[in-house]
């Protein structure tokens, strides 16, 4: 059998090798260390209210669907302010095919937000760029969606076909910024980069434009770009995607796991080189969920029009599809793994747990509302909020735990943050950190 080891996918920029999770005292990324969702943090609570283990909540400028990260005391997303269109211009929008509920801003101005840890204060908020004329994003999409990514100092901010900056965090310096890259989303910026030493990764799929790309993280051009290969639907619509990769290792070497439309990729991070592809055997496009990895497989979806919940095998010389889950899998939210027990839960708030070797299904349960934000695993409990704003916590296992339901003010499409006995939440309006009072 293959050995295999998960990476910590946000690592040191400098060629140092990857840090243990559990030295982490960060949240680098979106889904945390590992980029699977899982924290270390204990003593959460599983109740709270505006009167009860509510640290703070601060309401942020602009808007966006970014997951916070965190370093020492400062936790960082990023937003945008818009400037709203004009009449002449949401009548051409109306005009445009394709049918999906879109909306325009005639300019947006890219920001960073720095929130203080301890007092909920805003430190900072930093112009990183503006656009004028941006694309239409959906009406469940924002124009900043992407989650930051920090390393070493920097934090490292992309919006997609709009541009990527790289910001220093002690003197709120831009470094630079890259607007050079260009494509059509249709729906707007989705896809979180990753990094990966000296590189930051970014996934291009839009209907236009199929392929990866990895910035210099010193000067923020072009190291290498991969266009995607295999075939795609003839309809434009059909290629798009706005997966987000995952660092692995697989029989001592690294490889970068990206879904696209249509296809599962690996490449080489260092140089982009495509070590192998599989495909999904159906019609998979606007993939948003990202991978996770353990017991010898790759689980993901396939997003739209019908999704499925696959799981590749990569314990043998080519890797095979193992099994596949066709109802209730996720369009938006990730996968979620513990142990031999893989959590999904869809769109339309439908919860599952499959056995991860099998695929076969423990329970499945239904909790109210919709749901874009990813599920969390810390101090032995799941977290996982809706766009409503509800957020329910359950115990994992193979019988249906449902330990408590919470509030927030707004929608949840952001992903929770768990840190420092602590639960960091985004919500359309507002950021949050819950703790457990002292007794």
């Amino acid at each position: 059998m293959v050995r295999m080891v998960v990476l910590v996918s946000c690592v040191t920029f400098f060629g140092i090798g990857a840090i243990p999770v559990e030295a982490q005292d960060e949240w680098p990324q979106w889904r945390g260390p590992s980029g699977q969702g899982h924290a270390t943090a204990q003593h959460l609570p599983e109740t709270w209210s505006n009167e009860q283990n509510m640290v703070w909540s601060r309401n942020l400028p602009g808007r966006g669907w970014s997951s916070p990260v965190v370093t020492g005391n400062q936790i960082w997303v990023t937003a945008a302010v818009e400037t709203p269109a004009t009449p002449e211009e949401i009548a051409r929008l109306k005009a445009m095919p394709g049918g999906q509920p879109l909306s325009l801003s005639s300019s947006i101005s890219l920001h960073a937000l720095c929130v203080d840890f301890m007092t909920g204060k805003l430190l900072h908020d930093i112009e990183l760029f503006r656009e004028e004329s941006p694309q239409p994003i959906h009406s469940l999409n924002s124009y900043a969606s992407p989650s930051p990514v920090f390393a070493e100092g920097r934090l490292f901010c992309h919006f997609g076909a709009h541009g990527t900056a790289c910001l220093d965090v002690e003197t709120r310096e831009v470094l630079w910024v890259q607007r050079g890259i260009k494509l059509n989303h249709e729906n707007g910026p989705g896809s979180t980069p990753v990094l990966w030493k000296g590189r930051l990764i970014i996934q291009c799929d839009g209907s236009d434009r199929q392929s990866i790309i990895a910035l210099d993280v010193v000067s923020g051009q072009i190291a290498w770009e991969t266009a995607r290969s295999g075939e795609l639907h003839q309809n434009p619509q059909f290629k798009k995607a706005y997966g987000t990769p995952l660092v692995i290792r697989l029989d001592e070497q690294d490889q970068l796991i990206s879904p696209g439309a249509n296809w599962l990729y690996s490449y080489n991070p260092e140089n982009g080189e495509e070590l192998w592809r599989i495909s999904y055997e159906v019609l998979g496009f606007s993939v948003v969920p990202r991978p996770v990895f353990g017991v010898g497989k790759i689980f993901f979806s396939t997003s739209f029009l019908q999704p499925e919940l696959l799981a590749v095998d990569v314990t043998g010389a080519q890797p095979k599809i193992a099994w596949r889950c066709k109802r209730q899998a996720p369009t938006m939210p990730s996968p979620l793994l513990i142990g031999e027990e893989l959590y999904m839960v869809s769109e339309r708030g439908i919860m599952t747990c499959l056995n991860a070797n099998t695929g076969e299904a423990h329970w499945t349960a239904r909790l109210e509302g919709n749901f874009s934000s990813s599920p969390l695993f810390a101090d032995g409990k799941i977290y996982v909020g809706n766009r409503d704003g509800q957020v329910f916590v359950l115990r994992p296992g193979r019988e249906f735990n449902l330990i408590a339901t919470n509030e927030l003010d707004s929608a949840l499409m952001a992903s929770p943050v768990a840190l420092r006995e602590s639960l960091i939440f985004r919500s359309e309006e507002s950021l949050y950190r819950i703790k457990a009072e002292s007794k």
